[in-house]
């Protein structure tokens, strides 16, 4: 079995002949690329990164990806570590690792608080796609994002939940102790958020996680497999 799975992966990475992720068994799968994943960045947690596998797959089988990215947000962390990594699915590959805003109103160093209302001035939790890049008169060359969550998140795209560049997210402001926080927009370093935004945009999945007990529970993306 081992070397069934084994030579299924190798053939999807060189990319001969129909391939689909659920044509080997889920766990196998997330636990095999979370190894491979971990390689190349030891400092995102493990169950962090198995849930938001088992949503990629869900969402994959979907139809809601076809570019094999997967934006990983762990709110969790305070907001002087990276806690933002972009991954090259089909090449169990980092893309990107940097830091990333939180909400004002959703906690200071480290955030607790989130929110799908309106005004609220938090982040949104949850499991999200990527829809087109634009240039916003108030950020500059932004990403918008659509909310997959009923009662979670289905509101970011209304709320102008965005993924852009800000002066404080860079490394430099991380080193004071904590980032500048946003209104309630996933902003990242300045320096990188073109090539960032352009990688990521226009169907990409974006898990943004917490240990939030309702949403761990409730979400048809955390929980079983759609087949």
């Amino acid at each position: 079995m081992q070397y069934v799975l084994s030579v299924l992966l190798f053939l999807s990475i060189v990319g001969w002949g129909p391939f689909s992720f659920s044509s080997i068994p889920s766990n196998s799968w997330i636990d095999n690329e979370t190894r491979l994943i971990k390689a190349h960045a030891n400092n995102i947690d493990s169950t962090v990164l198995k849930l938001s596998l088992k949503a990629y797959l869900n969402a994959e089988q979907r139809g809601l990806d076809r570019k094999a990215l997967l934006t990983v947000i762990d709110y969790s962390k305070p907001s002087s570590e990276k806690r933002l990594w972009v991954i090259d699915i089909k090449h169990s590959n980092i893309l990107f690792n940097t830091w990333v805003t939180h909400g004002v109103n959703s906690g200071e160093l480290n955030s607790s608080l989130f929110s799908n209302q309106r005004n609220s001035l938090k982040s949104s939790l949850g499991v999200f796609v990527t829809d087109n890049a634009y240039f916003s008169d108030h950020v500059g060359y932004a990403l918008r994002v659509t909310g997959l969550e009923r009662g979670i998140n289905d509101n970011a795209y209304n709320r102008g939940v965005l993924i852009h560049g800000a002066w404080y997210a860079g490394s430099d402001v991380a080193k004071r102790g904590m980032l500048g926080r946003s209104w309630g927009c996933m902003a990242v370093d300045k320096k990188i958020s073109k090539p960032l935004i352009d990688t990521i945009k226009n169907n990409t999945l974006v898990v943004a996680y917490y240990p939030d007990r309702t949403w761990l529970r409730t979400s048809s993306f955390l929980n079983s497999l759609t087949t």
